[in-house]
């Protein structure tokens, strides 16, 4: 645990290369063919595809930036971001950074372990608290490039803890979606020891979040 957030301290006082600076109007005009998956206002309106308001702006660039260059791997989002520049991206993130997220409803049933397993962490099982990188109210660490996620969808916080667990578990079947895109392969060895339980409860837990909390 200590060695976590001393990487994170690390990560978010390091010196990284200079990223253009974004401008919110222009990114509200190149953002128009993402509305239909992330919505207008970077509000999803389906919970499979990730809510973008609120976003930290490192973090956003950097995913597109995986996109495009395939470490990321999405067959919908390779096409949208083949021919972005630099600094359209900045534009894109600069924009969906200045919106603001519609929190949802976590499930009551769930809340408690939810809660207790992003704010504690799981001791037996070696998990750590997701605080630890989040942030107390889901709100991320932009610096360090760990994301905002306070009530992103629940559906898609699944998808992408079991991708993350798949890859932390060397599992190379072709059905499995994995991500490897973590520095230090952190989430894959945090998500790599989760149960399905365990990250719904958080899933549904950091739905109903919010990082004014």
């Amino acid at each position: 645990m200590k060695c976590l957030k001393l990487f994170v301290l690390l990560a978010a006082t390091a010196v990284s290369h200079a990223m253009a600076a974004g401008d919110v109007d222009a990114g509200k005009e190149k953002s128009q063919p993402c509305a239909a998956c992330h919505g207008p206002d970077g509000n999803s309106p389906s919970g499979e595809w990730p809510s973008l308001a609120g976003q930290g702006e490192k973090y956003l660039v950097e995913q597109i930036q995986a996109f495009k260059a395939g470490d990321r791997q999405n067959a919908l989002m390779a096409p949208m971001v083949a021919n972005l520049s630099e600094q359209d991206m900045a534009d894109l993130a600069a924009y969906f950074s200045a919106q603001t997220i519609k929190v949802g409803q976590a499930d009551p049933e769930l809340v408690e372990e939810g809660e207790r397993i992003y704010r504690g962490g799981v001791i037996a099982d070696g998990i750590p608290a997701c605080s630890g990188c989040h942030g107390p109210a889901g709100e991320g660490v932009d610096a360090a490039g760990f994301p905002s996620l306070a009530g992103q969808h629940a559906q898609y916080l699944e998808i992408q803890l079991k991708a993350f667990r798949a890859a932390g578990r060397g599992d190379l079947g072709d059905n499995v979606v994995k991500r490897t895109n973590d520095p230090q392969e952190m989430m894959r060895t945090v998500a790599a020891k989760m149960s399905d339980a365990e990250i719904k409860a958080v899933a549904s837990f950091l739905n109903g979040l919010s990082t004014e909390e």
